[in-house]
């Protein structure tokens, strides 16, 4: 794709679309799915069209790739609609973008905010030439118990209502708790525990570089190179940056390797000018090993990612622990935007 085209920003009481191109969320749990809607109303000003799929169960959306993908293509139609947000990730969406037409999402470009699973939708959107923004998820990122984090806030609201995020400054403090209220009501009013943000660290290469943005969910990216269907020919990620964040099932640093040594035997990982890694999660339902496992591990996975990246690509800086992902707080990235990573001055802006 020649020319890529940010979709415009939102305004104030414009009207952005509900929907669920994922897994459910909202029959599950609605008190948590309400509160995103009031958040996009109280706190940003918008106005939320919920669409069907959105508060359809998950037997029916697995069963209905094409109920999803109907969806998407209306929210992207809709003259009226200014931003489309999905509820929440999942692990099937593979399976609606062959009933996706790039066509009509080119044609009638708007503003599309999600992650995880979502990033399935913002490659396919990549591939047609159109940004969207990896973050401002409704029911893991909006609607977090306690307060909406500052941080999250002042980032989503630029990639709501402004051209670019600009200078991206390291979060105070995040977490990674996993909290009861998904399953508890009454735990809505309690926020996670938060600690000080280790910071960001810098490998590779030392000369600044910036270029567009490709990635996501680490699982997403590597169900990609399995299909073969929608991976870019290797000359368009030429001078791209590699954007990758991990999940909440917790990876081995192994299995996050692999991925990169695929992208590296691909003949991919060369291509990308720059690296930009999220702080992982280090626990989830599952799991919740001591302090300093959780430590080890981000240690662990960090190696192995730079270890890979050297492999293939040694002049490209990498950046870990990005304010991003499936941890708390977050900004928004823009999928096929452009990330400057400076690792001299040890800055980050997104545009």
């Amino acid at each position: 794709m020649s020319e890529f085209i940010t979709p415009p920003p939102l305004e104030r009481g414009d009207r952005v679309a509900v929907l669920a191109p994922s897994s459910a969320g909202a029959r599950e749990a609605p008190h948590v799915f309400e509160l995103g809607l009031e958040r996009l109303r109280e706190r940003f000003d918008l106005e939320p069209e919920i669409y069907p799929t959105a508060r359809q169960g998950n037997d029916f959306l697995a069963a209905n790739p094409r109920a999803r993908a109907a969806d998407v293509h209306a929210a992207f139609r809709d003259p009226d609609v200014s931003g489309i947000v999905a509820t929440i990730g999942g692990s099937d969406q593979l399976r609606i973008l062959k009933h996706l037409d790039p066509d009509v999402l080119r044609a009638s470009p708007t503003r599309f905010y999600g992650m995880s699973d979502n990033t399935a939708l913002q490659l396919l959107l990549w591939n047609a030439g159109v940004v969207s923004y990896n973050g401002a998820q409704l029911m893991n990122e909006l609607a977090v118990p306690g307060e909406l984090p500052a941080y999250t806030e002042r980032y989503c609201r630029r990639a709501f209502f402004e051209d670019d995020l600009g200078r991206l400054e390291p979060a105070a403090e995040w977490t990674d708790e996993p909290s009861t209220w998904w399953t508890d009501p009454s735990a809505m009013d309690s926020p996670p525990t938060y600690e000080p943000n280790p910071g960001r660290r810098w490998a590779g290469g030392s000369e600044p570089v910036e270029g567009r943005t490709w990635g996501g969910c680490r699982a997403i990216v590597e169900w990609f190179l399995a299909t073969d269907r929608f991976v870019p020919a290797p000359s368009a990620l030429e001078g791209a940056i590699l954007c990758l964040e991990t999940a909440e099932s917790i990876p081995d640093p192994e299995t996050v390797g692999g991925t990169l040594m695929c992208l590296g035997e691909r003949g991919l990982l060369e291509r990308f000018d720059g690296v930009a890694i999220a702080r992982p999660p280090t626990r989830s339902f599952l799991r919740e090993p001591p302090r300093e496992q959780r430590e080890a591990y981000r240690e662990r996975l960090y190696e192995e990612i730079v270890e890979q990246v050297r492999r293939y690509n040694p002049d490209a800086p990498v950046l870990l622990g990005l304010d991003w992902g499936h941890t708390t707080p977050i900004a928004p990235l823009p999928i096929g935007g452009r990330l400057e990573l400076d690792p001299r001055s040890e800055t980050v802006r997104c545009r």
